[in-house]
């Protein structure tokens, strides 16, 4: 593959990690994320009110802060690999890892026996529940919306050239924003996308767009190489 330029748009520091594997892989990757993760301020339970940890993204892990460790004797139920990855980093180890599928995570975990269960969150999750289960969410942190592209990245933008990886449809709306606002023809733009959902939540319009076979890193770069053949 020659270097053609890839938007890497994912926070940090997912974004430094996919950029590696691009780059091993015959991309130029451009890091230029249009989120900041942020921590927010949250009031950690009692462990002994849940069956179950539920985590839906690896941020979560990370900006839980200290009190996640009163947490690491309970069964953990991670959405996918990522973030199972993640819990297993900061010491957890009876870990259920998921497919990238927040529903089926919990109905999982329905099936296996849990009725309660505390689910550390950021503010922009995905409302999935189950009947079956008394679900506690808490909140641990936010994703600040940057207020523009970097220059770095509407230069590759501009090239005709480009493929942009979008994580998530947050990503894929706000993308979609930001390109307009610069007036940058989104008919020059490759689309890579980790999920169908998230590639319709960045609309039309786009040169390709293409969908990752499973929601995670190596299935998206491989679709971002299907796109360019």
């Amino acid at each position: 593959m020659s270097r053609r330029p890839l938007l890497i748009l994912r926070p940090e520091p997912g974004a430094t990690m996919t950029a590696k594997s691009a780059l091993e892989q015959g991309w130029r990757p451009i890091v230029a994320p249009i989120f900041r993760i942020e921590a927010l301020a949250w009031e950690p339970p009692p462990a002994t009110d849940y069956d179950a940890l539920f985590v839906t993204s690896a941020n979560a892990v990370r900006q839980a802060g200290k009190a996640l460790t009163r947490y690491r004797d309970m069964p953990a139920y991670a959405v996918g690999a990522a973030t199972a990855r993640a819990l297993k980093s900061a010491g957890f180890t009876r870990i259920r890892t998921g497919r990238g599928d927040a529903a089926m995570m919990m109905l999982t975990a329905a099936e296996e026996g849990v009725t309660s269960a505390l689910h550390l969150a950021g503010e922009d999750h995905r409302d999935s529940e189950h009947p079956d289960i008394r679900l506690d969410r808490r909140l641990v942190y936010r994703s600040a919306a940057a207020g523009r592209l970097s220059e770095k990245a509407e230069l590759a933008l501009r090239s005709g050239e480009a493929v942009v990886l979008l994580h998530s449809g947050r990503a894929g709306e706000r993308f979609a924003q930001l390109v307009d606002e610069a007036a940058i023809p989104r008919a020059g733009i490759g689309i890579a996308a980790l999920a169908p959902a998230v590639a319709e939540a960045a609309g039309h319009g786009w040169a390709a767009t293409i969908a990752a076979d499973m929601p995670d890193d190596a299935a998206l770069l491989a679709a971002a190489a299907r796109l360019c053949q």
